[in-house]
């Protein structure tokens, strides 16, 4: 039955066909099989408006199987989200709006960047845990201002990433009934059948993490899936899943190979694939009046939620202007000033302090100046010091609450965070000790290339950790950071500068922010700048020459020692600067004549003191430098001891100037 949806649903086959075969590159096969999923979504079931894409109460859909892209891409076409048929013919070319995954931020209407398996199901757990939340603080009785569906759309290689074992089990776990998880069931990966390493019962397995669990045998039958669609909207304890058996390659010569996932069909094939669709019109990306016409007569639902949409918030502002002034709050706050001024926020305090804690007493006091802040730990709240007093848990019998319990998941913890911090409204936190960012890498990665701004608090930042040993001592894991474009990794020296990297996390735009917090106390620097720490680097006690005999560059708990070595130093005549270091990244920024101030050219002995591994250092010490820093793991023992046995001590400093000058 050739009706207009199945002439829409072949059209968006052969569309994403046509682009890949055009660009030679790209997976056709779940754009083939998978089509009639995403068709049926778009156009009957979600509440959408590409005139106003960045509506805040419209349903979210994220293509996990992020290879797909063709047919997202097909799809935005098609309902008018301002692609136009050349950049589908661009599919895969530099600089085209049509790139390989899809890229949030670059394609209007894509609304993550996806493509490593898994990611997407995860930040739509994200999503959902925000629409809650926001629902929970801003809906009143007959204004729903928050009240949209979050649908994913994953497959086989989804399903098996570990991250969804972790997603899914939280969103059950907190009832997330907004949540809608569509899995294109074909049965083939890369290297063949999926019996070959994935023979599970995947719906048993989300029915036991709390999903309800839905399923479609014919993933062509439009009927049958706005069913299943429509049951899962209307379940509203859990979250759901639908199972959808599909055909990779679908009515191509390739149907049901796995040489159809990720290569182009070839010419013959395609020209074979539009006869057994009935796909009358031969020349490349053509697509008939009637679908663009039948798209956009889809799109009026939509148009009309969003116009009532508009009423009732603007009625609600009226009944409740206290409410309206909250979500100005949310939404349209300059926090800058706010936090640059609060004298209580920047009050050092006389003692020694961890700048865990420090960073645990700047938390609770930018919670009342941000509302929107919101986060957790990966089950170590207590030791990462992230807990926001009596502000509440966030859970499925309190959707309101502030603090996020991910559970021990830093993989899907790091990607929840980024679904958070797209849907909008939110700013926010994830924590774990410094050596677990390596289980947080990937989606720290996706983070940075979406240009989202969340804050990661690692503490237990070096061989501080002490008695727990090696396996909790980060030593790398700086350096990989600082490897990684776009984010700033802040490791402060004391109360001062963790309070300048929080600063810098809650107003920066476009980056991600880590703070590397030590587990030790550490002195207050009487000579630490916040305007300095915002720099990324500085002088923090400057020598007496015009021209240093020696440089002594830190960062965090090593600034202090350098300190005290440059006054031990003085006794024998030898006048070095030192440099607190909180910030490479943003000491990159910074122009050339502020580096030459902080770190002259004409002085090239060097020092760089840091228990952290010496890589990424050397921009700095160059050639004629010299390192006090880690040069392998660490080991079990208590704190003091073990910075005495890898000599980051003040004497080491002392004896490496000497063996410069």
């Amino acid at each position: 039955m050739n009706t207009i949806d199945t002439k829409s649903v072949n059209a968006v086959r052969i569309l994403a066909v046509d682009a890949v075969q055009k660009a030679n590159s790209g997976h056709p096969g779940i754009c083939l099989g998978a089509a009639p999923i995403a068709y049926e979504l778009w156009a009957h079931h979600m509440n959408h408006d590409p005139e106003h894409p960045d509506w805040i109460n419209r349903d979210r859909f994220i293509l996990s199987a992020g290879h797909g892209s063709a047919m997202l891409y097909a799809l935005l076409h098609l309902f008018g989200y301002g692609l136009q048929k050349e950049d589908l013919m661009n599919f895969r070319q530099l600089d085209s709006r049509t790139p390989g995954h899809p890229e949030y931020g670059h394609t209007v209407g894509v609304e993550a960047t996806t493509g490593p398996l898994g990611a997407g199901t995860a930040m739509a757990v994200g999503m959902a845990m925000a629409e809650a939340h926001l629902s929970a603080v801003f809906n009143k009785e007959g204004y729903p201002v928050i009240d949209h569906y979050t649908y994913v759309l994953g497959g086989d290689g989804c399903m098996q990433e570990g991250i969804n074992y972790e997603a899914f089990s939280h969103a059950g776990t907190l009832g997330l009934s907004k949540l809608i998880v569509l899995y294109d069931s074909n049965r083939i990966t890369i290297e063949g059948n999926t019996d070959i390493a994935f023979t599970e019962d995947v719906s048993a397995r989300m029915k036991a993490m709390g999903f309800q669990t839905l399923e479609v045998m014919d993933g062509n039958d439009l009927e049958e899936l706005g069913k299943a669609i429509e049951a899962a909207k209307a379940d509203k304890e859990h979250p759901s899943f639908i199972k959808v058996h599909t055909h990779i390659g679908y009515g191509s010569a390739k149907q049901d190979s796995a040489s159809s996932h990720g290569e182009p069909l070839g010419t013959e094939n395609v020209a074979a694939l539009r006869k057994n669709l009935g796909w009358e019109q031969e020349e490349p990306f053509f697509v008939p009046e009637e679908i663009y016409a039948h798209c956009q007569e889809c799109l009026k639902t939509g148009k009309k939620a969003r116009e009532d949409w508009n009423r009732m918030f603007e009625s609600y502002c009226s009944a409740y202007p206290e409410m309206k002034d909250l979500w100005d709050q949310y939404f349209h706050q300059d926090i800058a000033e706010k936090l640059w001024n609060d004298e209580a926020l920047w009050k050092v305090p006389e003692k020694a302090e961890a700048t865990r804690a420090v960073s645990g007493s700047v938390i609770n006091r930018v919670k009342d100046l941000v509302p929107n802040l919101i986060g957790g730990s990966a089950d170590l709240a207590p030791s990462n010091k992230t807990y926001m007093k009596d502000e509440g848990d966030f859970s499925r019998e309190n959707y309101a609450g502030r603090n996020l319990h991910y559970g021990i998941r830093e993989l899907c913890m790091t990607a929840e965070l980024n679904g958070i911090l797209l849907h909008g409204g939110l700013k926010g936190f994830c924590a774990t000790f410094f050596v677990f960012s390596d289980y947080m890498k990937p989606m720290m990665r996706l983070a940075s290339l979406m240009k989202l701004d969340p804050v990661y608090v690692l503490t237990h930042d070096s061989i501080g950790v002490g008695e727990d040993g090696p396996t909790h001592e980060p030593i790398e894991q700086a350096a990989m950071l600082r490897a990684t474009p776009g984010i700033h990794l802040f490791r402060p020296a004391d109360y001062t500068e963790t309070a300048a990297a929080w600063y810098s996390a809650l107003t920066s735009e476009g980056h991600p922010t880590a703070l590397a917090l030590s587990r030790q106390n550490l002195p207050q620097l009487a000579a630490s700048s916040r305007e300095g720490a915002l720099k990324g680097a500085y002088v923090i006690a400057d020598s007496e020459k015009h021209m240093p005999d020696a440089i002594l560059m830190a960062s965090g708990s090593e600034v202090s020692i350098c300190i005290e070595a440059k006054e031990e130093l003085a006794k024998e005549g030898i006048d070095v600067r030192v440099v607190s270091v909180p910030c490479m990244d943003l000491f990159e920024e910074q122009d050339n004549a502020y580096k030459e101030r902080v770190l002259p050219r004409e002085c090239r002995k060097r020092i760089a003191v840091e228990a952290l591994s010496d890589f990424g250092w050397g921009r700095y010490v160059g050639l004629d430098g010299a390192y006090v820093t880690m040069h392998g793991f660490g080991a079990s023992a208590p704190a003091a001891e073990l910075f005495k046995k890898f000599g980051i001590t003040t004497e080491n400093v002392i004896r490496t100037v000497k063996s410069l000058i």
